[in-house]
């Protein structure tokens, strides 16, 4: 179910999220499918006390994904998204998204039974979410990586 914008407070919340990446015959994406409606998502959260915004994106990478990687202390931008809420309420969400470079993919994991991931080209993993500035994130950095 989508919120209007004016459903959601106003304050949008702050999320980190990660983008994994790989090269294996071209740049690939990796997305996970959200455990409510099933769409397509990078792994992201909410700030995890203790830790940066980078190191807490990691973190969601590794539960969420299971994976593990080189996360870039430098963001390549956010998003905006409204997210619903167990009680039915929408809150505002702007998420900063952090580039991993994935090194290991765990066999077993703690959100496997909640999620799926899978690999997608740079154009395929633009296609496959629905947040506008999400998939112009994945195209700039697909354009950046591949030196266009």
């Amino acid at each position: 179910m989508k919120a209007p914008v004016s459903a959601a407070p106003k304050d949008p919340k702050a999320q980190y999220a990660t983008l994994p990446w790989r090269k294996t015959a071209g740049l690939q994406i990796m997305l996970v499918t959200s455990r409510e409606t099933r769409r397509w998502v990078v792994p992201k959260g909410w700030p995890i006390k203790g830790l940066t915004p980078h190191e807490s994106a990691a973190q969601e990478a590794l539960e969420e994904a299971g994976i593990v990687g080189k996360v870039s202390a430098e963001a390549i931008g956010d998003f905006h998204y409204i997210k619903r809420a167990k009680n039915g309420s929408f809150k505002n969400c702007r998420v900063t998204v952090f580039p991993l470079e994935v090194a290991f993919e765990r066999a077993s994991w703690i959100e496997e039974d909640e999620r799926v991931r899978k690999w997608f080209g740079v154009k395929e993993a633009a296609d496959a979410v629905h947040e506008p500035e999400l998939k112009a994130l994945i195209h700039a950095f697909g354009k950046r990586m591949s030196g266009a």
